[in-house]
């Protein structure tokens, strides 16, 4: 399940995510509307968790903008406003629900699984694609020859190609996507980690690979092209 959270505090975003994290969701980390819209726009989601009150692009306006794209992503709206009329405001937009700071963990990582099975991305706890299964609650790739199990960023990476196939990502987008806006990582580590990936499935007899586009990226494709 991949969620993405916009929170311009980036200490409780921080906090968000290790959470989501720790609870088996994919999470993308942005600080401000304009870019919540920009990965709203270029990456599937099964759920949304916005701020209102962000920077440059309020909540609101992003959901509302993402509406009238057509993207039904369920919707949960943060925020430090409690007063009614601020309620009926984020659900107008098209919020799917609302939860005022402060709040407990516990309703939180309730209302964000409510939120995903209310997803209309909604998909099975495993992915597929040629013959790989991607086990997306064990975080194990699978095909008929046996299994691996696959650690965090690994794992973020190869859900990413498999919901995604054929579909090129550069280095940077990678960059953002897994090891998040702002990182101290270097560049290679996205070359690193698809060279894990890629052993992995090599081991596994996978009938798909990871395949290196020059000056554009990486991309997951069939052999059998």
């Amino acid at each position: 399940m991949r969620i993405l959270l916009a929170e311009d505090e980036v200490s409780i975003a921080r906090a968000l995510k290790l959470m989501l994290e720790k609870n088996q969701y994919t999470v993308d980390m942005v600080h401000n509307g304009a870019e919540a819209l920009d990965f709203i726009g270029s990456v599937p989601y099964d759920a949304l968790v916005l701020d209102i009150m962000m920077p440059k692009m309020n909540g609101i306006e992003v959901l509302t903008a993402v509406r009238k794209m057509g993207i039904k992503t369920p919707a949960l709206f943060l925020t430090a406003k409690g007063e009614v009329e601020d309620r009926v405001a984020g659900l107008d937009a098209g919020a799917d629900d609302y939860l005022p700071k402060p709040f407990a963990t516990s309703e939180f990582l309730a209302r964000v699984r409510a939120l995903v099975r209310r997803s209309t991305a909604y998909v099975p706890a495993a992915l597929s694609f040629g013959s790989v299964e991607l086990d997306c609650n064990q975080y194990i790739l699978k095909t008929s020859s046996g299994e691996l199990r696959l650690n965090n960023k690994e794992y973020q990476l190869m859900e990413l190609f498999m919901r995604n196939p054929r579909q090129v990502f550069s280095t940077t987008l990678l960059m953002d996507k897994v090891w998040e806006l702002g990182s101290e990582s270097e560049v290679d580590v996205v070359w690193t980690y698809i060279g894990f990936l890629r052993r992995k499935l090599k081991q596994l007899n996978a009938d798909i690979e990871i395949k290196t586009i020059r000056g554009a990226g990486y991309t997951l494709e069939s052999l059998q092209c």
